[in-house]
Parts: structure tokens; C-alpha cells; sequence
């Protein structure tokens, strides 16, 4: 909804700022792109990793920008409206908090972190709640969904600015909650910053990220924030089997609620009874004994069911619609997805891309009992290099066959990616003759589909949902679902 609101009264919840100029101007919209700049809109200029927003004030102007957000001071030969604020990001997301409504006020927002599960999480809640005869918006990696509108997702969890713009479009669209995965770089960004959280959700914490927050204690803290800032009125609901959930809970004044198995959760889970065809168990808690049956596939699939059912019966949903949306749900995109054309044996395609992930991946799927375990995996270029050896031994040491291939090379050789991967492979006695370099990822697929036997599991892990593969400056088409059911079908004769 378009609006128009005094310059001054958006400034209101911002602790100190310095105006130069008419703070009396009307503001209609908020934007970090100057490119989006449209008449009447609060440009703030941010500093950034590769650009400097200071060097768009110009072309912001020309578009027709009624104000400047900066963290420094106005440049000689500027007329317009200057706010200058001591945090940028921090000023950006309480100003299109204002400017869009405040609207995590107007229904509640659940935020879910973590290293893995949280997209498939998003799923499950979203089903939850449609279940319970409301409706959610999603913010999520797959992508955001409002009222039955999907839209590309550039990003895990976008800007502040396009954050509480979409959160007022799931207000006004009548939706029951918004449900969103906030990643640890949203948070150290402040994209996040000020959102009343009804619910904070906390999956686990394992290698990821560290070329950009350096060490596993910054990536921790970074996760930490939506915790800290949580309200005492909310609920933050953390994995009893995750040894970070001890921290997390000391930090926050919200109200603590624990899933998993270990003993003292307030919502346990008995043991699993898992195969290819779902997950069963018995779900415990406060005067409750819920009975979760599921078509995910193995035991973080069983976590992430655990998470939904406690998140939702901590908001107030009922049992009945928790075990209806967690039995309705068929899988994310690109999580645990099986591609069935009608062969002898199993096709997974998974988002997995941390050393955590490929290792519990393919111990899940080892549980599963397959005759031998085919892995195609990666590494993605111009990221953390630190895990890559770490996911060729995880590789290794789980698998009979791997695969080694690209992923996303960007702007890396592809052969020194592998290179890296490759030495956490020779770590592990005997998988170097069991290892594949193939580069192209095509053929790595096509390949490990030629090989596999009946009762076999072929797992391609890395890219899940996918539908790109980034190689240098190109961005080509690019699906490992698709391309592993087109190899399936030639296989078949189909092609």
C-alpha cells in the first residue's frame, strides 16, 4: 500500500540522527537501489562488500528521491534532505518498519535459523497453518509466497526494506503468519533489525559460512541476535540435540521450549522408525503425546517435523492440524527430493553443502539401507574454502562411490575446487580409487546413474532446488532433478 509519511515521523524510533534540511517531507517508499528509486522515496545510501551507496546519491536524486539516509555526513553540493544515523542498516530497517506499518504487529512473524533444516521447516509450518484453516507468507531460499503468489527469492532473507514490504503484504492480504528463514548474514546485516519475532526457531549450527563471518564463534553470535532480541512475550524453540541450544537459551528473556530426543526436552521424540517411504514417531510433551507420520525421508527430516509441532503448539495451533499438515507435506524442493522414473533403485537430490550436511545426509540415507551409496557432490566457488576438504572426507567416508564434480564455480578454476575437496578424500583410506573427477556436472550425474544397480542410491547433493549453475560470468540452465530424470530416461530407453 502506498503512503506518504513525514520524514520526521519515520525517524522517530531511531535513537540519534542528525537532519539537514525540511525533516517535514513527505516519504512514500524506502530503497537501497538507486535503480529503484521512485519519486518521493528515502534512498539510503549503504556502505556495501562491493559497491559504496554513497557513489548512487546522484543518479537517486535524478530519479526523483525526496530524501538521503546515510551514515556520513552530506557532501558539499547536495540540497536535499539529509539524515545521517550512526548505523545505516540499523536506521534503514526501523524506517520501513514505520514506513510500511509496523506490520509484525498485525499478525505474528516466525523466524526460524540455523545451519540446515530451514527451508523444509518454512514447508511444514506453512502446511501447519493451512491445516488449521489460516494462511502464511513465506520468506524463504526457494522462494516468497503471499497469498498464493510466488516470487522469485534472490536471496535467502532479502533487505530490510523489501522485508517489511512483503510482511505488509502478507498483513494485507489476510494472512493468519508469516514464516520466514533469517540467515546469519540477514542477521549481522540488521535486515532483521526491530522485527517483533512471535517465535524464534533454532535448528543447529555447523560449518557454513565462515568467508564471511571468519570464525564458528562470529557465525554463532551472528545466529544468536534473533534470540537476544527476541521479547519476553515470545517463544524461542530450540533442538535439545544441538549443543549450541544451551547458549541460545541463557541469552534470551523469551520463553524457552525445546524439541528432540535428549532427555528434558519439553517436546521429545521417541525413537524413529524410518525408510524410504516416510518417518513415524511419537512426539511428547506437556500433557500431550502427539503421534507425527510423514512421507520425509530419515531423521533430520524427523527433527524438522519435531520443530514444526512444537513451534505450532507453542503458538496456540491445534494437535489436530500439526499431525494433518506434517502428514500432507511431501517435501521441499531440492530437500531429500526423489526422482522416480520407474528404475530399481533410489535418486536423491539435495541442497546439502556443508560438511554437516553431506555427512548427515548420507547417514541418513545409509540407514535406509541401500545396496551401496553413489554420491555426486561439489564445492561452490568463491566461498568458505575451509569446508571443502571437510565435505571429501564426509563424502568419503559415507559413501561407496563418489563423484566429484562442480558445483557453482564462479569465478574459481573448477579444478582447484576439486583439488580441495580431493584432499579431504585421500584422507580417508581407499576412497581415492573409489573417486570420479568429473568437472562437468552433467556427466557426473549421467555417470553415477550408468553405474548404480538395483537397490542402490544414487545422491546428488549440493544445488537441490536449484535451476542455475553459475560459471564465471555466465549463468547457464541448470536442475539437478531435471538432468537426473533426463539420464534416468535415457537409461530406460525413454530418451
Amino acid at each position: 500500500m502506498t503512503r506518504k509519511v513525514p520524514l520526521e515521523t519515520l525517524l522517530t524510533p531511531l535513537p540519534a540522527v542528525a537532519v539537514s534540511g525540511d525533516p517535514r517531507i513527505a516519504v512514500s517508499g524506502v530503497t537501497i537501489d538507486s535503480r529503484r528509486v521512485r519519486p518521493g522515496d528515502l534512498f539510503v545510501a549503504l556502505s556495501g562488500t562491493r559497491t559504496d551507496g554513497m557513489r548512487f546519491v546522484a543518479d537517486a536524486l535524478a530519479r526523483g528521491a525526496a530524501a538521503i539516509l546515510s551514515d556520513r555526513p552530506r557532501p558539499a553540493g547536495i540540497e536535499c534532505p539529509w539524515v545521517t544515523a550512526p548505523d545505516a542498516r540499523a536506521a534503514l530497517a526501523l524506517v520501513a518498519r514505520e514506513l510500511h506499518g509496523r506490520p509484525d504487529e498485525k499478525l505474528p512473524v516466525i523466524g526460524i535459523t540455523g545451519t540446515n533444516g530451514k527451508t523444509t521447516l518454512t514447508y511444514l509450518l506453512e502446511a501447519i497453518v493451512i491445516a488449521a484453516g489460516g494462511s502464511a507468507g513465506v520468506l524463504g531460499t526457494v522462494s516468497y509466497r503471499i497469498a498464493g503468489e510466488a516470487i522469485h527469492a534472490d536471496r535467502t532473507t532479502p533487505e530490510a526494506d523489501a522485508v517489511y514490504d512483503y510482511l505488509e503484504r502478507m498483513a494485507d492480504a489476510g494472512c493468519t503468519h508469516g514464516i520466514m528463514e533469517v540467515s546469519s548474514h540477514a542477521l549481522a546485516l540488521k535486515r532483521v533489525h526491530g522485527l517483533r519475532f512471535a517465535a524464534g526457531v533454532f535448528t543447529n549450527l555447523t560449518q557454513d559460512h565462515l568467508d564471511f563471518h571468519g570464525t564458528m564463534e562470529n557465525y554463532f553470535e551472528a545466529k544468536s541476535l534473533l534470540f537476544r532480541e527476541l521479547p519476553s512475550s515470545s517463544v524461542a524453540v530450540l533442538n535439545a540435540d544441538s549443543p549450541a541450544s544451551g547458549r541460545l537459551a541463557r541469552l534470551t528473556s523469551a520463553r524457552v521450549v525445546t524439541f528432540g530426543s535428549e532427555e528434558g526436552a519439553t517436546w521429545r521424540m521417541s525413537p524413529v522408525d524410518a525408510s524410504f517411504d516416510g518417518v513415524r514417531f511419537t512426539l511428547t510433551g506437556p500433557d500431550l503425546a502427539l503421534p507425527i507420520v510423514s512421507p520425509l525421508c530419515g531423521l533430520p527430516m524427523a527433527s524438522n517435523a519435531a520443530a514444526a509441532a512444537a513451534t505450532a503448539l507453542s503458538l496456540g495451533l491445534p494437535p489436530e492440524a500439526v499431525t494433518a499438515g506434517i502428514r500432507r507435506f511431501e517435501g521441499a524442493p531440492g530437500r531429500f527430493e526423489r526422482i522416480v522414473r520407474g528404475q530399481d533403485f533410489q535418486v536423491i537430490v539435495d541442497y546439502a553443502h556443508t560438511p554437516d550436511a553431506v555427512e548427515g545426509l548420507l547417514a541418513t540415507v545409509r540407514a535406509l539401507r541401500p545396496a551401496r551409496i553413489l554420491t555426486v557432490f561439489g564445492c561452490g566457488g568463491d566461498r568458505d574454502r575451509a569446508k571443502r576438504p571437510l565435505m571429501g572426507g564426509a563424502a568419503a567416508r559415507e559413501s561407496d562411490e563418489i563423484f566429484l564434480t562442480s558445483d557453482n564455480p564462479r569465478t574459481e578454476d573448477p579444478e582447484k575446487i576439486m583439488d580441495d575437496a580431493e584432499a579431504g578424500i585421500r584422507s580417508v583410506p581407499g576412497a581415492a580409487a573409489r573417486t570420479r573427477r568429473i568437472a562437468d556436472r552433467r556427466e557426473a550425474i549421467a555417470a553415477a546413474i550408468a553405474l548404480a544397480r538395483e537397490g542402490d542410491a544414487v545422491v546428488i547433493a549440493g544445488k537441490g532446488h536449484e535451476d542455475v549453475q553459475i560459471l564465471g560470468d555466465r549463468t547457464i540452465p541448470f536442475d539437478d532433478r531435471l538432468v537426473a530424470a533426463e539420464c534416468l530416461d535415457l537409461r530406460l530407453g525413454r530418451g
